[in-house]
This record gives C-alpha cells, structure tokens and sequence, in this order.
C-alpha cells in the first residue's frame, strides 16, 4: 500500500484471470485498479483477497477523513430463497420493480435502500430478520434468513443464514478498507489514500447487529432493459453496503494506520 500511494494516479485498469491487463472504465473500476496493482486478478472466491485480508476501496472526495466517504459495498450475494430464487430475475423485477425513476425508456427498476424493520417506498417490501432476536442479539432459528417481504406476507428474496453468515465470517474477519479518489481528465484514473483502516474479529452475530440496527443495509441496483421486447436484458445486482463511519459497527478492533 505504501507502494501504491506514492504512485499517485494510476491508469483505471483490471486484472483478468489470465494475467491480462486491460483498461477498465466503470464505477467498480476503483477496486479493479487497487486490485491490480495488488497483483490480484478479478474473480468471486469466496476467500479473502490478499495474504488473508479482504481488500475494500472506497470512494472519498478527500483523503484527510477517509471516514466520510460514501458508502461501501460489503457484498453481493444472489438470493438463494424466495420468488427472485423459485421464479428468476425477470419476473422479480416485473413483479417488484417500478420504471425507472430517470424516465430512461422502457426500463424497469429495483432498487432503493432497504433496512430491516422499515417498509421501501419504491418496492414495497421489508427487510426482516428472520429467526434473529435483536434485543438479545441472538439467533434464535438456525433455518432464519434475511427477507424481503411484501404487505401481503409473500417473502420476495431472502438470503439463509446458513451460507451468508458463514461467507461473511470466512471472507471479511480482517479487512483493509482503502480510501481512493478519482480523476476523468486527462483521462479515467485512481489515486489511493495513505491512512488506511485496518478492521479486524467479525462473526455472523455483528453483521445481524448491524443489520438490525440499520447500519448495514440492502441497496440492490437490479434492472430489466427492453422490457417489453422480446429479448430484454436484466443485469443483476444485490448488494449489502455500509456508510464508511459505520464500519466499527461490524470489528472488534479498527485501526486507522499511514502507510
């Protein structure tokens, strides 16, 4: 990280699975570049990225408070209960979407911050824990998950405890949470900031916590394009993130170190 940080700006860029380096022009593009450099090729192991620690960029507007960035995407895990699992992407977003909000034409929607205990206006539906008790912060039902539910009861998407909590305790139990900025001109590039986070001890129980008391939360960017051809395209995207002053909510230590 101190190598990378006296690069300063840094061609946007991925690493492909096959050594390749390629140019890289996304809002996830960010953690490519970092990655990258880091000599870690783009991928979705289920292990952390880099000699035992899971590398997280973050986007900041300045590097003094990399505390006060936007939001981090903790993970992206696919539903694995409910109508998204038993009826497929299309159907979910048709029967749970909305158009979208931008008037981009025949396209439709889900998407909007969900957070447990709280009805989605856009979506309809609400996140519970099912099978967690957050007073006693204790799982109370080994079979629970995190659902989307809507008004009538009928259970959207849900998420078992069983596989996400084991993926959340394997993958995230030391992470390095990166500050970067970003540049368009001259062209698309990723500088990286010197005071880095180093997060340490997490367990299933700590990110229910956090879900519970709404600092984690669901902010899925799911959409349907051509949706009323023949052939419409659905680009899929459950994501749980975190605001960048609520990581200590998830660690038993957090350690801000320069590098």
């Amino acid at each position: 990280m101190h190598r990378i940080n006296r690069l300063g700006w840094i061609d946007s860029k991925k690493l492909n699975s096959d050594g390749a380096l390629k140019p890289c022009l996304a809002p996830q593009c960010g953690g490519f570049t970092l990655e990258a450099e880091l000599g870690i090729p783009k991928n979705s192991v289920a292990e952390p990225d880099f000699l035992g620690w899971e590398v997280k960029q973050h986007s900041v507007s300045n590097f003094v408070r990399p505390d006060s960035g936007t939001a981090i995407t903790l993970m992206t895990p696919e539903p694995t209960g409910g109508f998204y699992k038993e009826r497929g992407v299309e159907a979910f977003i048709r029967k749970f979407g909305y158009p979208d909000k931008n008037d981009k034409p025949d396209r439709l929607n889900f998407g909007g911050v969900h957070r447990a205990g709280e009805r989605q206006a856009s979506t309809g539906l609400t996140m519970h824990l099912v099978g967690y008790d957050s007073a006693k912060g204790k799982i109370t039902d080994a079979s629970g998950a995190i659902a989307l539910v809507s008004d009538t009861g009928e259970v959207a998407a849900a998420w078992a405890f069983s596989g996400l909590l084991a993926h959340w305790s394997r993958k995230h139990t030391r992470a390095a949470y990166v500050p970067s900025m970003r540049r368009t001109e001259p062209h698309w590039q990723y500088a990286y900031g010197a005071r880095v986070r180093l997060a340490q001890r997490t367990d299933g129980l700590r990110l229910l916590k956090a879900l519970a008391c709404g600092a984690v939360y669901y902010d899925p960017g799911i959409k349907l394009e051509q949706a009323s051809t023949e052939k419409p395209t659905s680009k899929k995207r459950s994501q749980f993130r975190v605001a960048s002053k609520n990581i200590a909510t998830l660690y038993e230590t957090l350690e801000a170190v320069e590098v």
